[in-house]
């Protein structure tokens, strides 16, 4: 236990150490989850040593591309080679079983409200690699989710300040709105989705 607290500790004064490249590698390794690492971010804010909006944009940059590297392994390794070394990168089998529903129900909308659900937010991106999404649709719908995510993180870093280790309580809060919301909009994205291919079915007729 020691030894990963120390391997922790390393990190996050890498991070510091390279500011707001430190936030983007963070969060692109995946080692450390993307809300400490952002919030850490916003501690680093506080403190003068990033500016907000690099911090942001930045983060936003190192969040896609970490989904963007699941998404390739998903497209070019497949689920057997998720399954077997997914764990590295914290994905384990029961997160791919449950994203491929969501993928197959739902459709590619739901790279965009997933990212807000827990246990599904990461590993959506396999599915979205393995069927093949185009890249830069699964791209934009990254990105639209990893903005508020950023944001809201880097905020609540900074308002914590020394206290940032604490975002897990702070956050908890917010996180259901957020859940709430994604689900909110994936129902109206099928709804939608639903009538418009019921009036090309009935104009085809």
């Amino acid at each position: 236990m020691e030894f990963i607290h120390r391997i922790v500790s390393t990190l996050f004064d890498w991070i510091q150490s390279l500011g707001e490249w430190g936030i983007m590698l963070g969060l692109m390794l995946e080692v450390i989850p993307s809300e400490i690492v952002l919030a850490y971010g916003g501690y680093l804010v506080s403190t003068g040593a990033v500016h907000v909006v690099a911090a942001i944009c930045f983060g936003v940059i190192g969040g896609v591309l970490a989904q963007l590297f699941i998404y390739w392994l998903g497209r070019y390794g497949g689920r057997p080679f998720l399954e077997k070394y997914g764990k590295y990168i914290f994905i384990q089998k029961k997160h791919i079983d449950q994203s491929e529903k969501w993928f197959e129900k739902y459709g590619t909308g739901v790279i965009f409200t997933a990212r807000f659900v827990p246990i599904v937010r990461h590993a959506i991106s396999i599915p979205a690699g393995i069927s093949r999404m185009p890249v830069w649709r699964f791209t934009l719908l990254t990105t639209l989710a990893v903005i508020p995510w950023t944001i809201f993180f880097v905020t609540l870093g900074y308002m914590l300040g020394d206290r940032w280790q604490q975002i897990d309580e702070a956050a908890a809060p917010y996180i259901k709105p957020f859940i709430l919301i994604a689900l909110s909009l994936l129902i109206v994205y099928v709804v939608i989705k639903y009538t418009i291919l019921r009036h090309r079915k009935e104009h085809t007729i």
